[in-house]
């Protein structure tokens, strides 16, 4: 069983907690545009000791994707076979160093960048779509993309709006990896909701709010509806038993919705360590093959 996350919350969300109650007895507007601004805000996280590491030896470029100016990073440009790889929320291109560094031996061309509000990239807010336009506006700079490799919200974005790869040609990937991804927006929304005890009047102007602004429901963003339709050749999806910010049933469904998905649980190494964990590291490799 998945631990609660925050088994008694930090004084910050308690904060968060009151100041919304106290707004949602004012006025549900109000209530939801305090609420909306947090769950589109990353926050910006301390730069680890490794990360610079994990870009050395990188190309920095830069694409424009609407509004957004987006950080991208190359190495070994002289590979054959591109492999894009997309981050999760409040995670940023360096990230990925493990993986980076085994492509590059592998003789991939790796590119990754910082989604809109994330890492160098311009922004403080971003929503599914934002994230979605940059994946989209990098892998167009690119041209043609074999595989893309998707952690959590990245992944939800690539496979859920959904971003269109090679479209001069087949428009299929040749392999597609998603690593701790959420099946359902409209789960995402309810743990947000329960984490914050939003009450169901802001929920709904939130519903409201996206239907307005992209002509389609939340839950249309999903996986669970957009997963069996993504144009890969062949999908690949890990997901850890103790994931405590995506519970493993998610994976679970997501995987029954969608029959030719490859589906290979983890045990033990929760939402991020999936990231680099030399078995998990390996298992991709060999399934890009």
């Amino acid at each position: 069983m998945v631990k609660n996350r925050y088994p008694s919350p930090p004084a910050a969300i308690r904060r968060l907690r009151f100041q919304l109650r106290l707004l949602a007895a004012v006025s549900t507007e109000l209530a939801f545009r305090a609420a909306w601004r947090i769950f589109t805000s990353p926050r910006r996280l301390p730069t680890k000791t490794w990360e610079a590491a994990a870009l050395a030896g990188a190309r920095q470029f830069w694409v424009p994707a609407g509004e957004d100016n987006i950080a991208a990073y190359e190495w070994n440009s002289v590979g054959e076979k591109i492999v894009l790889l997309v981050h999760g929320w409040e995670h940023r291109a360096s990230f990925w160093g493990v993986f980076t560094r085994a492509l590059v031996a592998a003789g991939y061309r790796v590119v990754a960048l910082d989604g809109p509000a994330h890492g160098a990239s311009s922004g403080t807010q971003t929503t599914l779509p934002a994230f979605a336009r940059a994946v989209q506006a990098v892998a167009d700079e690119l041209g043609p993309v074999y595989a893309v490799v998707a952690h959590s919200f990245g992944g939800a974005a690539t496979v859920g709006v959904p971003v269109h790869f090679n479209q001069a040609t087949d428009q299929h990937l040749a392999r597609l990896v998603l690593l701790s991804v959420p099946a359902s927006t409209k789960a995402v929304a309810q743990r947000f909701a329960a984490l914050l005890r939003l009450p169901p009047a802001v929920m709904e102007r939130m519903s409201q709010f996206v239907q307005k602004q992209h002509g389609r429901h939340a839950e249309s963003f999903s996986l669970l509806n957009n997963g069996r339709l993504f144009p890969a050749h062949r999908a690949l999806l890990l997901h850890d038993h103790q994931d405590e910010s995506i519970p493993f049933a998610e994976a679970q469904e997501l995987a029954n919705s969608w029959p030719r998905l490859d589906f290979r649980p983890t045990d033990g190494l929760g939402h991020n360590r999936i990231m680099r964990d030399p078995a998990v590291v390996q298992q991709v490799l060999n399934f890009l093959q």
